[in-house]
């Protein structure tokens, strides 16, 4: 028995992988811009986790601390028009994509004022406006809907690509194949991005994966794919334009494995006893996409520490107020129950 633990333990363990990756050169604005929206990002996930944790928020919550570079970067090589749709580690997305951080909030506290009125919570969101179809709480669900996306895209006419996001769990499910044969037999301008976190649901992608190189998985298909340092904001973007300018030209769907890494838990349910204290905080101290960002800043005298402080601020103050207006917004109207109801 004690043998099987050591094993199950060791095995557990995230093993580094060496991860070739292009990189831009950012502008000034680049980084600032970069640093800015993963703070965002960071500062709501944390708001967020508090209000669980006061009872505010109910359900399942996904946090996305630790993962921001990989759509922050996506978003930057992508144009309007173009779709993001993903699983239900999902509040990033929305606040990359420029949905609200009121809206977005209100929606976890369920209150009228979010973008679901209250009624899809965490892991069901959805703006038409912004591109954004979803948070989805099906694994794997949401691989088939985005490669539907990338199908109206081409059937339509346009030049629109579909980002269609998954997590290294997700990857594992037989609905991501038939997505990746059918986008590869039509050629759809799909982009399948596998947010490699390294622990699923809390299982090492070592011990539930014969295939670990997930950028991979479409070779069978003809797919192309490539490994990201998901960390570095700047090498998702040179990645992203690359499958971006493969798809929006006719040539079909990209995969793209994001090495990535989450903070906490799988939810917040979660303790994350699966894996070392020691292996997180070396992951924060070496690693950190934001702290990444603000070094370079730093160091090439293009922000001051009083100007990131101002920055941080700005962004508490923007989460602050959303986290007000999760409180106060009304409750949905009982005949909301009705609503939005197809069958």
């Amino acid at each position: 028995m004690a043998v099987a633990a050591k094993k199950a333990a060791g095995a557990s363990k995230a093993k580094a992988k060496t991860v070739v990756s292009n990189r831009f050169d950012f502008t000034r604005d680049e980084e600032m811009l970069a640093y800015r929206e993963m703070l965002l990002i960071r500062r709501f996930e944390e708001k967020a986790g508090q209000l669980y944790g006061m009872g505010l928020i109910g359900g399942f919550c996904h946090l996305y601390i630790g993962q921001e570079a990989v759509v922050v970067g996506m978003q930057m090589a992508i144009k309007p028009g173009d779709q993001v749709i993903t699983a239900y580690r999902d509040h990033g997305h929305m606040l990359a994509i420029g949905m609200e951080s009121r809206g977005v909030m209100a929606e976890l506290t369920g209150r009228e004022g979010g973008y679901s009125r209250g009624k899809g919570g965490s892991m069901h969101m959805f703006s038409v406006e912004k591109g954004f179809f979803g948070g989805h709480g099906i694994v794997g669900a949401q691989v088939s809907l985005g490669t539907g996306l990338a199908f109206a895209n081409k059937y339509r006419g346009n030049d629109h690509v579909s980002l269609t996001y998954m997590g290294d769990g997700a990857a594992n499910q037989g609905q991501v194949y038939e997505s990746f044969n059918m986008a590869k037999l039509w050629h759809l301008p799909v982009i399948y991005i596998v947010e490699n976190n390294r622990y699923a649901m809390g299982t090492s992608v070592d011990r539930a994966s014969s295939q670990t190189d997930f950028s991979q998985r479409g070779v069978s298909f003809g797919i192309p794919g490539e490994q990201v340092d998901g960390m570095d904001v700047r090498a998702v973007r040179a990645a992203g334009e690359k499958a971006v300018a493969w798809a929006r030209s006719g040539n079909g769907p990209y995969i793209l494995e994001m090495q990535t890494y989450r903070y906490r838990g799988h939810s917040m349910s979660d303790p994350a006893k699966y894996r070392q204290k020691e292996e997180v905080q070396k992951m924060r101290d070496e690693h950190d996409p934001i702290e990444q960002v603000r070094a370079r800043l730093l160091a090439a005298k293009w922000a001051s520490e009083d100007d990131l402080k101002a920055i941080d601020k700005d962004v508490r103050d923007i989460v602050t107020d959303a986290a007000e207006f999760s409180q106060t917004s009304p409750e949905p109207a009982p005949a909301e129950l009705w609503t939005d109801i197809y069958a």
